[in-house]
C-alpha cells in the first residue's frame, strides 16, 4: 500500500480540494464579516448593550442544527453532496444581501435580524454536514484528517481577516455593507463547485431511503462509547463554552470599553490560536481520543484566564489559548468521528456532531447572555471554564474505562 504524502498542506495537491479551499476561503471570509458586523449591530445599535439579545440571536441561527436533525442527516448521506451544496450557498448569499439591503437602508429592526438568523440557521442546518462530508469526496481517506484541519485553518485564517475588515467596514461605510459584502463572497464558493472535476470526485457510498433513517443514526452514535462520550463533551463546551460573541463583545465593551475596531481586532487575536491549532491538527497523521481530552482541560483554563485578565492584551493572549483549545476539540471530534464511522452512515453522525454542538446554543447563550448582563462578562467566561472542565471529566471517565475494557479482555 502507498504511504500517504507528508507535509502539512498535501491535501492541497489535489486539483478539486485546492479549487474547492480557495473558493472556500474567500467565503469563510464573508462570513466572519458578516458575524462580526451582525453581534456588533445587536449590540451597541438595535440595543443599550444587550447581551442577552445577541444570545437570543446565536439560539436562533444555531438552534435548527439540532430541530432539524431528523432531515439534515438523512439529505446529507441521500442525495448529491455537490449539487445540494450550490443550492444551499445560494440560499446564504441570497440572505445576506437581503440582510445587508434593510440595514443600508435604515429599515432593519431587532425583529429583523432575529427572522435572518433563524432563516441563515436553517440553510445552514442543511449545509454543514454536506460540507463537512464533502471533503470525502476531495481527497483519499489516508489524507481525510489533513482535509479537515486545512478546512479550519482556512476558516480560521478567515477569521483573523474578516473581524478585522468587518470593524473597519462598520467605521468608514456602516454595518449593512458587511453583510453586503458577505453576499458577494458566496460567488467564489458557487463558482469553485461549478468547476470541480467531477470525474475526479471520489463518490461516498448513498443510504438508501428507508424510514427511521435518523433513528438508525442515533441508534449507532449511542451504541459506540467512543462516540457518545465524544457527542457528551461537545454538547457541554458547545452550549456554554462556545459563546464566543458574547464573551468577546461584552468583554470589548463592558471590560475594556473599546469601539468596534477594538472589537474586531479581539477576534482576529483569536483566529490566531485557531489556526495555529487547526495547523497543529494538520501535522499530525491521525487523531486520538486523548487529544479531546487535552483540548478540553485547556480550553477550560484559557476561559479562566480570560476571565480573570487585568488588561486588553492579557484577555487578548487568552483568546489565543482559547482559539488552539478550540481547533484541537473540533478537528479531532471531526475526523475521528468520519474515520470510525460507516460511509453510509457519516452525514448522519456528522448532523447529530454538529447538531449537538451547536444545538445547545438555544439552551447556552441565552442563560450565558444573562449572567453576562446580571453579574458581569467575567463570570460568563467562568461558565465557559466551567464547561471546558467537565468535558474534560467526560473523557477521562471514557479513557478510564477504555482502560478497564482492554484489561478485561485481556485477562
Amino acid at each position: 500500500m502507498k504511504a500517504p504524502a507528508a507535509g502539512v498542506f498535501r491535501s492541497l495537491r489535489g486539483f478539486n480540494y485546492r479549487l474547492w479551499a480557495i473558493g472556500a476561503f474567500v467565503s469563510n471570509v464573508g462570513t466572519w464579516v458578516q458575524r462580526t458586523a451582525q453581534d456588533w449591530l445587536v449590540l451597541t445599535q438595535l440595543t443599550d448593550h444587550d447581551a442577552a439579545a445577541v444570545g437570543w440571536v446565536m439560539a436562533l441561527q444555531f438552534g435548527p442544527q439540532f430541530l432539524l436533525l431528523p432531515w439534515t442527516g438523512s439529505a446529507a448521506d441521500r442525495f448529491d453532496q455537490r449539487r445540494l451544496l450550490l443550492v444551499t450557498q445560494a440560499a446564504m448569499g441570497i440572505l445576506a444581501l437581503a440582510l445587508g439591503a434593510l440595514t443600508v437602508t435604515g429599515l432593519v429592526r431587532l425583529w429583523h435580524v432575529y427572522l435572518f438568523a433563524l432563516l441563515f440557521g436553517c440553510t445552514a442546518a442543511f449545509d454543514a454536514p454536506v460540507r463537512q462530508t464533502f471533503v470525502g469526496e476531495l481527497v483519499a481517506d489516508q489524507d481525510l484528517h489533513n482535509a479537515v484541519a486545512l478546512n479550519s485553518t482556512s476558516f480560521n485564517a478567515a477569521r483573523m481577516i474578516g473581524p478585522a475588515v468587518a470593524g473597519l467596514l462598520i467605521t468608514a461605510i456602516g454595518t449593512g455593507w458587511a453583510f453586503l459584502f458577505n453576499g458577494a463572497s458566496f460567488v467564489a464558493v458557487l463558482i469553485s463547485l461549478a468547476f470541480l472535476r467531477i470525474a475526479e470526485l471520489r463518490p461516498i457510498a448513498r443510504a438508501k431511503r428507508a424510514t427511521g433513517g435518523f433513528a438508525e443514526g442515533i441508534r449507532y452514535a449511542w451504541g459506540r462509547p467512543d462516540l457518545k462520550a465524544t457527542l457528551v463533551m461537545l454538547f457541554l463546551i458547545g452550549t456554554f463554552g462556545l459563546n464566543f460573541p458574547i464573551f468577546i463583545s461584552t468583554m470589548a465593551v463592558g471590560a475594556f470599553h473599546t469601539d468596534a475596531h477594538g472589537y474586531g481586532i479581539l477576534s482576529s487575536i483569536m483566529a490566531i490560536g485557531t489556526v495555529m491549532g487547526a495547523l497543529l491538527g494538520a501535522r499530525r497523521e491521525q487523531p486520538r481520543f486523548s487529544l479531546l481530552l487535552t483540548g478540553a482541560a485547556v480550553f477550560g483554563a484559557g476561559c479562566a484566564l480570560a476571565a480573570l485578565a487585568p488588561g486588553y492584551w492579557f484577555f487578548a493572549g487568552a483568546l489565543v489559548i482559547i482559539g488552539v483549545a478550540t481547533m484541537t476539540i473540533t478537528n479531532t471530534s471531526n475526523s475521528l468521528m468520519q474515520l470510525t464511522t460507516e460511509p453510509a452512515m457519516r452525514g448522519r453522525v456528522m448532523a447529530l456532531r454538529l447538531g449537538i454542538g451547536l444545538g445547545g446554543t438555544p439552551i447556552g447563550a441565552p442563560i450565558v447572555g444573562w449572567v453576562a448582563n446580571h453579574w458581569g462578562p467575567r463570570w460568563a467566561l467562568g461558565v465557559g471554564a466551567a464547561s471546558g472542565f467537565m468535558a474534560a471529566l467526560v473523557a477521562v471517565l471514557a479513557l478510564g474505562r477504555r482502560a478497564r475494557r482492554q484489561t478485561s479482555a485481556k485477562a
